[in-house]
């Protein structure tokens, strides 16, 4: 395939996303979340595709995979949004313009080092936007910290002085009903916004979900294959 003819297929996928995304808030009386495009295994040349079509952020899933790509494309913000082991922290803390993933102390205190020391190193600025994610089902074995734990949770996000809470990131869980874990979290946001006396977000919604996710009040939607089309075969 020619470099023209991906281009095509990419402003395509992102002409019918935006659309589906304006329709569905349009349905539901209120205004267009943000669309941040999920990236995993596509190539670095089609994030730069993707930037010359005026997207300025998009999500990764695996940390060495984004960085890599973050190190070839410097003028893109890349977000992580999979899971994240401890030890590699360090890394994510480098590149990551947020991270949606956060489910534990012990990841948000080793997230705090890291940015800590990029920081020291010249290789950061700022602290590092994070999200809670929320386990709808308490199967932390996907990720996510459970509905019981998130509080605790906030509490030690709001004390680590390089991380910056945004809201709360959920993905449903295969045999759930997606528009009331979606609700169920969107008042999570809200009543945590209350508390903390400052507006937070929720990033909810994939492509097979996203009108749910828009439904329930998502701010931020993560689409993947509706933009970039089937995974490449390797």
């Amino acid at each position: 395939m020619t470099e023209q003819n991906r281009l095509d297929e990419l402003r395509a996928g992102l002409e019918r996303t935006r659309a589906d995304i304006q329709r569905f808030s349009e349905a539901a009386g209120r205004e267009a979340p943000q669309l941040l495009p999920v990236t995993k295994f596509h190539p670095a040349g089609d994030i730069a595709l993707l930037a010359q079509l005026g997207i300025t952020d998009v999500a990764e899933n695996r940390e060495q995979e984004a960085r890599a790509k973050a190190e070839e494309l410097p003028d893109v913000h890349f977000h992580m949004i999979g899971q994240i082991q401890t030890k590699k922290a360090n890394h994510v803390a480098r590149w990551a313009h947020s991270v949606h993933s956060l489910d534990s102390e012990k990841l948000a205190r080793a997230l705090d080092r890291g940015v800590a020391l990029a920081q020291e190193r010249g290789q950061r600025k700022g602290t590092l936007p994070v999200f809670i994610q929320v386990s709808a089902d308490a199967d932390t074995a996907r990720g996510g910290c459970p509905l019981e734990q998130v509080s605790g949770l906030v509490t030690i996000v709001e004390e680590l002085e390089n991380l910056d809470l945004q809201g709360f990131m959920v993905v449903p869980p295969l045999d759930s009903e997606p528009a009331e874990v979606f609700t169920r979290v969107k008042g999570l946001v809200e009543d945590t916004s209350e508390q903390l006396g400052r507006s937070l977000k929720l990033s909810a919604g994939m492509s097979a979900d996203m009108q749910a996710a828009i439904e329930s009040g998502t701010d931020i939607v993560r689409v993947g294959t509706g933009i970039m089309g089937p995974r490449p075969v390797v």
